[in-house]
């Protein structure tokens, strides 16, 4: 019988007795519980970190039947079985409880399970007494899954978020002086803030979020998916692509890219699965959840161009709720990830993962800046794509025009060089995705390069200045120079802004071909 595709399932019990596709991650597990005791796994969400978890939680049970086929069957000793304490904060009520009394609510329940009666009436004692009762069977093993979730989710209501976090270290300082009860413990989150603050008497715990040894312990490599989904890819072949290899290349650029040691890249679980789910390209994982928070961080810091960027290894752990720093917020979520390292002076480049995050993001950026409707941003850049491909000039004009219009006029003439430069930028990064174009910054200058089947289009904007002036920027800088062993026509397009009408004053076409 074929395998169903798992889309949203974290549960390792019902894949393996639901018929269920699952990847086989549990020689890399296997590794882990042999390496230490505790550990800690930041990865971006809808990226198998519950799976995982869940797996880890059958294992250490001795569900034995579950793992028929797989890697560990045949390497574990099933004579051990430990009791294990599993919260997860995605399922715990906190919003709607409290979060003093949802962990209350989970201790209890967890004790329940177990046949313990617990005598601490507050959810910190209530977890010591639970794992030094549950010690009484065997070493306890602690599962913690999104750990930080009580804290993103307040990210924009500092205070509460302060609460949980004080809560939170409230909670998990039980866990240094249960050393004796306790056989393994992995923590997992999108973030690292909370590591230094919330963690800081586990200074065992061994942080795996940049690991060489496990960075593909959750994400599927390009081997994990040919294997596992080698009939959806023959069914989708001649459907969105005329060979495999071709097929492969595309799903490579949409949804591959994840990188934790810059040597070994993943595809994102959830967007894989909803993908052959869906038979076709979308942004799946992006729509799940919507960064208006980081949007509007991103806004109030007037960062719109956040590829390729240069970091420390000090970024991975620089997440403090005081003052955010907004690379590490990015790593963390999933909208950057690390494309190469320096070892030497240990550099990491951050950059977009894959066009599924680059697109979505770009759309996001477009609006944020340009205070528009995220709705209207792809639309209005397809058109601008048939603009230049049909060589219709006025029309290209005209939506450039409409981009600056939405945008308040108390915000546009206070940071209106920020505004003008972001809302432009950003617009040909997303063109970009379409067509041929690329935009570069050097220095506050920003010049456009567009290219079609018959056109190349070098575009120099200015502000408050003149048309004639970028078209004289773009003779005497050479620009098209480059291009003239191409058998196309050369355009040059000068385009002068006005800060008071937030529209194009005047425009200027020149043709060198």
């Amino acid at each position: 019988m074929k395998q169903q595709l798992p889309i949203g399932i974290q549960s390792f019990k019902k894949l393996r007795t639901e018929n269920l596709l699952y990847v086989d991650k549990t020689k890399s597990i296997f590794d882990l519980t042999k390496l230490s005791n505790y550990f800690f796994l930041s990865r971006p969400r809808r990226f198998g970190k519950s799976l995982t978890l869940s797996t880890i939680k059958e294992l250490f049970q001795g569900s034995k039947e579950l793992f028929d086929g797989l890697w560990v069957q045949d390497h574990w000793d099933w004579t051990q079985q430990h009791p294990v304490i599993h919260i997860s904060f995605s399922s715990i009520g906190y919003k709607t409880l409290g979060l003093e009394q949802s962990l209350n609510i989970a201790m209890d329940r967890i004790a329940k399970e177990n046949n313990i009666t617990l005598g601490s009436t507050e959810y910190d004692q209530k977890f010591k007494e639970l794992i030094e009762k549950l010690a009484a069977k065997n070493n306890v093993v602690i599962l913690i899954d999104e750990y930080d979730k009580p804290i993103i989710d307040y990210l924009d209501d500092l205070p509460q978020a302060k609460a949980h976090q004080k809560i939170l270290k409230s909670f998990y300082s039980i866990i240094k002086d249960s050393d004796p009860y306790i056989r393994f413990l992995l923590i997992t989150g999108v973030s690292k803030f909370s590591k230094v603050s919330i963690f800081s008497e586990l200074n065992n715990l061994t942080d795996l979020t940049i690991h060489s040894k496990f960075s593909t312990l959750v994400g599927y490599t390009q081997a994990e998916l040919e294997h596992y989904f080698e009939e959806g890819l023959e069914e989708l072949i001649g459907k969105l692509a005329p060979t495999k290899e071709a097929l492969l290349a595309r799903i490579k650029e949409w949804y591959n890219g994840y990188s934790w040691d810059g040597k070994n890249f993943v595809y994102n679980p959830f967007s894989v699965l909803s993908f052959f789910g869906d038979g076709q390209f979308r942004n799946f994982w992006f729509s799940t959840g919507t960064p208006t928070f980081l949007i509007n961080l991103l806004k109030e810091r007037n960062l719109y161009d956040i590829r390729e960027t240069e970091v420390g290894e000090a970024t991975f752990d620089s997440f403090d709720l005081e003052n955010m720093d907004t690379h590490a917020l990015l790593f963390q979520t999933g909208y950057l990830t690390i494309k190469s390292i320096e070892p030497l002076f240990n550099l990491f480049t951050l950059d977009y993962p894959n066009r599924e995050v680059k697109d979505s993001m770009l759309q996001y950026l477009v609006a944020g800046f340009n205070h528009g409707s995220y709705a209207k941003t792809t639309p209005i850049v397809i058109n601008l794509r048939k603009a230049f491909l049909t060589n219709d000039v006025d029309k290209i004009i005209s939506i450039i025009n409409s981009l600056f219009k939405s945008i308040p006029s108390h915000i546009f003439i206070k940071e209106k060089e920020a505004y003008y430069h972001s809302v432009v930028f950003l617009v040909f990064q997303y063109l970009g995705q379409f067509i041929e174009a690329e935009i570069n910054t050097s220095d506050g200058r920003i010049d456009a390069v567009v290219q079609t089947d018959t056109h190349i289009y070098v575009l120099e904007f200015k502000l408050d200045e003149s048309a004639d002036k970028a078209i004289q920027q773009i003779q005497t800088k050479a620009y098209l120079e480059k291009y003239k062993n191409q058998d196309k026509k050369l355009v040059g397009l000068g385009i002068n802004f006005s800060s008071k009408t937030k529209s194009v004053s005047d425009w200027k076409m020149i043709d060198f071909t």
